[in-house]
């Protein structure tokens, strides 16, 4: 099986790579998750394995501030059937779950944030979705050659 990366965005005051790193074994679920194209990749391509940028936005420096590793593939997101969650959808059954949430596990917290600035200054980094105006998915994927290129931007 083809090792596959993503991009998670979250909002640090919400969920941060530091609150990941003090979880226990470092392993969250990433749930919440609530547009229907990102559901489809955490619920139909992000597998057990795949490597993850972990990004944080709308923050005064947006940029991918680490990595993570899916530890778990994609199940029903417990946070759209708890009614006193933020994440609560009273469309989603446990019989037919509209949400699904994967586990991810903190691999690195980088030295310093790859701005989103300098990620559109270099090829082939400048391809990325979250490059692209307008582009507020918060799961995206990344190809092996993005992958790459913005590990050589954060010193590897």
């Amino acid at each position: 099986m083809v090792k596959r990366y993503w991009l998670f965005k979250s909002e640090p005051e919400t969920f941060s790579i530091q609150h990941l790193m003090i979880m226990a074994n470092q392993v969250s679920p990433w749930d919440g998750v609530r547009n229907f194209q990102a559901r489809n990749f955490l619920r139909d391509d992000v597998k057990l394995g795949d490597g993850v940028f972990f990004y944080h936005s709308s923050t005064k420096e947006t940029g991918i501030v680490g990595i993570c590793e899916v530890v778990r593939a994609g199940y029903p997101d417990r946070t759209a059937f708890d009614p006193s969650s933020p994440y609560f959808d009273m469309r989603s059954t446990a019989e037919k779950p509209l949400w699904y949430c994967v586990d991810v596990k903190f691999v690195r917290k980088f030295s310093r944030v790859i701005l989103l600035s300098e990620l559109k200054q270099h090829l082939p980094t400048a391809t990325m979705m979250v490059c692209r105006r307008g582009m507020r998915l918060s799961i995206q994927p990344v190809t092996a050659d993005e992958w790459q290129a913005a590990l050589k931007l954060a010193g590897k």
